[in-house]
């Protein structure tokens, strides 16, 4: 009985959306927005940041390296990480059968940068000079140990697949602010040091949520998106014409099977027909000044470089997509950690501290909320041998750094500490549930009202967990 009540409250729901969405004297003249609007009683507060930017940093980041300083572990070269820091049940099988444990201290040298002094690796000189923007948070810990399930964790707020995304989450809770562009967009780069862990379609999709939420993912080479462009001898009238003709037999078939996944194919088909205009526009960088593009770096004009994906972050940002997400991959550096994690700086540092100054200078990032970090941190202690110049690192879940600026963010702020050997969280943990809650807040969510029903149970993304982390807001 509760089952059918569902499905007719859902069947009901979906006409009265229908009606509204298709409620237009004459389809071939009248084209209105078919934009998800959001849910009524959102936001549930005043928001501090309208859109994100996640620059997700595929592999996990080794925070040691690069934001948790630990200057005493130089005078315990190649000592043997003590059980009582680091217990054998708590390496993975890829580094557990070593015969010994060293400590690798970075080989990076450290400064604290702005006037909030964060101490942070000349790795990073170009996001250092940003660090009185950013909210540097050095006790995030996590559950997952392996990089899927890890991934997934930080993307959906669960281990297992099938959720739906963050972004899907805040595009079904907030809706879109153009009519022109999708409101959750997905970019990915490859680190010219190694190609990384795999990504797959879900770390963007709307799970269990109408699948007009899920991402659109912008490919890294040839177009964007695939058929952006008409068949040659198709005008944009023939166009317009086939579109209107679909969904009046999409219309028709809704009428007989009351599918509300026929509204969404509706929706998605005028969305691509209005990104074969924008889309071209959004890539087309002749608008931009010579000294913007130089702010980014040399390979701003390639397509699929990281470089490139900021500066498109931004255009999109600037034209109101709510969720913009690039993953970039390769910071998985078992073996030779020096000189790979170096190439992968070299290819976000300066694009990363650009995309903050653009934004700046163009009054966007005070509601524009970013966030860098990847899926968990590194060992303290090396995988494979260890010498002066060059060391690897193994998976570590209980600690790692991530970081936020704008759209709210407290910047200037260092949030929590690890122990002396960077193993464990020592002072004001924040969970991957606790950041989550956080975002959230910052978009004017409260995490716990957010909610979805599905199979006959309330989800949410941050599940039955979560606290908002008051002192990373300002």
């Amino acid at each position: 009985m509760n089952r059918e009540l569902l499905s007719r409250r859902s069947v009901l729901l979906g006409s009265l959306a229908l009606t509204s969405l298709l409620n237009r004297e004459s389809p071939a003249n009248d084209h209105e927005s078919m934009v998800h609007k959001g849910l009524p009683a959102l936001p549930h507060f005043a928001p501090r940041a309208k859109r994100v930017i996640y620059l997700f940093q595929s592999g996990g980041p080794a925070q040691m390296d690069l934001f948790d300083y630990k200057p005493d572990l130089s005078k315990r070269f190649g000592e043997e990480v003590p059980r009582s820091v680091y217990p054998d049940d708590r390496k993975t099988t890829m580094s557990s059968a070593q015969a010994s444990f060293p400590v690798a201290p970075s080989t990076f040298k450290f400064s604290q940068r702005g006037q909030s002094g964060s101490w942070m690796s000349d790795a990073l000189p170009h996001m250092g000079d940003m660090a009185d923007e950013m909210c540097i948070i050095r006790s995030m810990h996590t559950d997952a140990i392996n990089h899927d399930p890890a991934i997934t964790f930080q993307q959906t707020g669960s281990q297992i697949p099938g959720r739906p995304s963050i972004g899907s989450w805040i595009g079904y809770g907030l809706g879109s602010h153009n009519d022109n562009l999708p409101a959750f967009v997905a970019m990915s780069s490859r680190g010219s040091g190694k190609s990384g862990q795999p990504l797959y379609d879900r770390l963007w999709g709307s799970g269990f949520l109408p699948s007009k939420h899920q991402g659109v993912k912008f490919r890294n080479q040839g177009d964007p998106v695939l058929d952006i462009s008409d068949p040659a001898g198709v005008s944009r009238d023939q166009r317009r014409t086939m579109i209107d003709s679909l969904t009046k037999l999409n219309r028709l078939k809704f009428d007989q099977i009351k599918d509300p996944e026929i509204e969404t194919r509706i929706a998605q088909y005028e969305l691509a027909y209005r990104m074969q205009m924008s889309v071209p526009d959004l890539l087309d960088f002749s608008d931009e000044p010579k000294h913007v593009m130089d702010l980014y770096g040399p390979e701003v004009k390639t397509p699929g470089r990281y470089a490139y994906n900021c500066l498109i972050a931004r255009r999109l940002a600037e034209r109101g997509v709510r969720f913009i997400q690039l993953f970039h991959q390769g910071w998985d550096q078992h073996a030779n950690l020096p000189a790979q994690i170096g190439k992968q700086c070299k290819d976000t540092d300066q694009s990363t501290a650009a995309l903050l100054r653009d934004l700046k200078q163009r009054g966007m990032l005070d509601d524009t909320l970013i966030i860098w970090g990847g899926e968990f941190g590194r060992t303290i202690y090396s995988q494979g041998k260890l010498t002066e110049k060059s060391y690897g690192r193994d998976h570590h879940p209980s600690c790692f750094t991530m970081w936020m600026a704008g759209g709210g963010a407290q910047g200037g702020v260092n949030h929590g500490k690890t122990d002396d050997y960077s193993v464990n969280v020592a002072e004001d943990g924040v969970s991957i549930h606790d950041l989550h809650a956080t975002v959230l807040h910052l978009l004017g969510i409260d995490h716990e009202r957010l909610i979805h029903k599905y199979q006959g149970r309330d989800f949410r993304l941050t599940d039955v967990h979560g606290t908002v982390v008051q002192p990373l807001i300002s």
